[in-house]
């Protein structure tokens, strides 16, 4: 059997969907296996799976999780979805997941609530980040500002680099 092959038979198990609360406990230890993310405590990803499925999405093969896009639309900015954290397990990397994901949130969360803009935050080390939500943008003939949001001194000592604020769409105009 070919590589191909194989991706095409690994990507027909893949399954898209709203996370459920009891995917708490796998979403807190797919992020555990992805630095550079920050871990939160199991109870905030309990509280995402149960609080915000309809604005987030977890990627399964054969019953575990191997991706997932945690968002929210923030309450001061009701046309805005804001993408949290994405994670990739490692043995899924380099196969499009997070695009897909990403894609999934566009047509199923965006699109239907009419949601203008995507934002998302991404240190200056994170390439992989910088690279999937640029071209993201760039794939859906959407506009991406970039803007410092939180500098590195408001992280205090804890040597956290800043945190950059990309700005993408308008989505309504694109799909």
């Amino acid at each position: 059997m070919d590589a191909s092959t194989t991706d095409q038979q690994a990507s027909s198990r893949l399954t898209l969907r709203q996370p459920q609360q009891s995917d708490g406990a796998a979403l807190h230890g797919l992020i555990a296996a992805c630095p550079p993310l920050d871990l939160n405590s199991l109870y905030a990803y309990l509280l995402l799976c149960l609080h915000h499925a309809r604005t987030s999405v977890v990627a399964e093969v054969d019953g575990l999780l191997v991706g997932a896009i945690t968002a929210y639309i923030p309450p001061a900015q009701p046309d805005t979805l804001f993408v949290w954290q994405v994670a990739v397990a490692p043995q899924q990397r380099g196969q499009g997941l997070g695009k897909r994901m990403l894609r999934h949130l566009l047509q199923n969360c965006i699109a239907p609530r009419r949601l203008r803009w995507m934002e998302t935050t991404i240190s200056p080390d994170n390439a992989a980040s910088d690279h999937l939500f640029t071209r993201f943008a760039l794939q859906h003939d959407a506009g991406c500002t970039i803007a410092t949001l939180f500098d590195a001194a408001a992280f205090g000592e804890s040597g956290h680099e800043e945190e950059r604020l990309y700005k993408i769409g308008p989505w309504g105009r694109a799909g």
